[in-house]
């Protein structure tokens, strides 16, 4: 078998800024002003509060900022932190092959590192970030998404650790040799259980916070001369055959070189799974399309990809009755029928009144989940929908989404993520704030220093907190 551990390990310790387009290099800034703006507003999550305050109380003060507040840590901290902030909202990237959310590893990696050194550029920072978003998304996609989620494992968590080791070595500065060990000491912190599902948990949220700070410790381990598998992908009890029933495992160096998975990577516009974005949009577009509303529906069908089935649509009782945010946003009745009430899903949604509305409740009952095979025929690269409204006049309308709003073949134009950025960044910080913020990330070079960039993204003053 192909030594695949140690080409991917080669091809990522070469891996330069200058080996990078200009498109590339942009698409790079798109997606950090993405997890900026999605990790200031996660600071404010309830499940981000134990964290900030274990960390206050055991953590050593550091260099690192905790992105949203005041407080400064260590880098492995403030990647477990960072990490979980950004996933506590639901509006982080997505790789759609791969089925997993790479940025908020990878960023939350490579942000923690730089702060520690003043030496570190932002071509540098370009070409780790970029490297850790291709062996997290190729894992993934060699795992096989749903053959994954089958054994009860989150991509983001599983496979995102191994990239957050890649970026960690290259911003430590590694060996080869020493970036490889990374790689295999980071095969044995490959965790991450779907059993949140269950009753709304908030493992899911830590689980890329886990990935990173895990990342930075297998490479800081392998900087030390500790000995990881080189063959921790492709060996008899490697990751590849320990975490899926039917891998690919050439999916992991095919035209390795030849694009980057970034550039295949989309954000997302709602507030909740991706599976269930699609739906939504579709949903959104008929509402506002024939100008629909609540009490004129007598029926909704939503086809749904079977890969999300179990995410979105299991168990059936749970789905069809969320309880907390992480049932809603993992409830695709509920995202149907927020959708076609407010013609909108965002945090505010995903929460508070709309999880208590009686109309919003009566609508998902009329919601009527469904598979279709024409949805499956291009997934995992695709992640289309089809949806029908009927009315209770006998009319019906329906909507096929191809590419849900985010995709690379349907993306935000950098003045929506902008938009987006402002409408999440400013729950924390000052509008002039969010505003330098924007400037800041869309107008890096190559040769721009890092260290001082990230306090913009930090609360300056504990007691200052705007109204929601």
């Amino acid at each position: 078998m192909e030594p695949i551990t140690r080409t991917l390990g080669h091809f990522c310790h070469g891996l330069k800024s200058k080996d990078l387009s200009a498109d590339v290099v942009d698409r790079t800034r798109y997606m950090l002003l993405d997890y900026l703006g999605v990790a200031i507003a996660g600071s404010l999550a309830e499940s981000s509060q134990p964290i900030h305050r274990m960390l206050a109380r055991t953590a050593p003060t550091g260099p690192c900022t905790l992105i949203g507040t005041a407080m400064k840590t260590t880098p492995e901290s403030a990647a477990l932190a960072n990490g979980a902030a950004a996933h506590g909202v639901e509006l982080d990237d997505t790789h759609q092959a791969g089925s997993i959310h790479p940025g908020v590893v990878i960023f939350s990696t490579a942000i923690a590192l730089s702060e520690i050194n003043s030496k570190i550029d932002f071509g540098q920072f370009v070409s780790a970030v970029v490297a850790g978003y291709e062996v997290a998304t190729r894992l993934a996609m060699a795992v096989q998404p749903k053959y994954h989620y089958q054994l009860g494992f989150h991509p983001t968590s599983t496979c995102g650790v191994f990239g957050a080791a890649v970026t960690a070595a290259k911003l430590l500065a590694l060996s080869e040799e020493q970036m490889l060990s990374a790689m295999g000491i980071a095969g044995s912190m490959a965790s991450g259980s779907l059993e949140f599902l269950a009753e709304g948990a908030w493992t899911k949220r830590l689980h890329p916070g886990l990935a990173a700070q895990n990342g930075i410790l297998a490479a800081n381990l392998a900087a030390e001369g500790f000995q990881g598998p080189a063959t921790i992908l492709e060996g008899r009890d490697g990751f590849l055959s320990g975490y899926s029933r039917k891998p690919i495992p050439e999916l992991v160096t095919e035209d390795l070189g030849k694009g980057f998975e970034i550039m295949r990577t989309s954000v997302k516009p709602h507030a909740c799974c991706r599976y269930m974005q699609s739906p939504i949009d579709g949903l959104i577009e008929l509402a506002i399309e024939h100008d629909i509303l609540p009490e004129q529906i007598k029926h909704v069908e939503v086809a749904v990809l079977e890969a999300g089935w179990p995410l979105v649509c299991l168990p059936r009782k749970r789905k069809y009755s969320p309880s907390n945010v992480v049932d809603a946003q993992f409830s695709m009745p509920y995202g149907a029928a927020v959708a076609l009430t407010h013609r909108a899903a965002g945090l505010d949604q995903f929460a508070g009144e709309s999880l208590r509305s009686p109309e919003i409740k009566n609508l998902m009952g009329k919601v009527v989940l469904e598979k279709n095979t024409r949805i499956e025929k291009n997934f995992p690269r695709e992640w289309p929908s089809i949806v029908q409204i009927e009315l209770t006049s006998g009319k019906r309308f329906r909507k096929h989404i191809r590419f849900p709003k985010g995709d690379p073949e349907n993306p935000l134009t950098w003045q929506e993520l902008s938009t987006k950025f402002r409408s999440l960044a400013e729950r924390v910080l000052p509008a002039d704030r969010c505003a330098q913020i924007v400037k800041s990330v869309k107008g890096m070079k190559l040769s721009s220093a890092l260290r001082d960039a990230w306090k913009l993204a930090a609360r300056p003053d504990e007691q200052s907190l705007p109204a929601n």
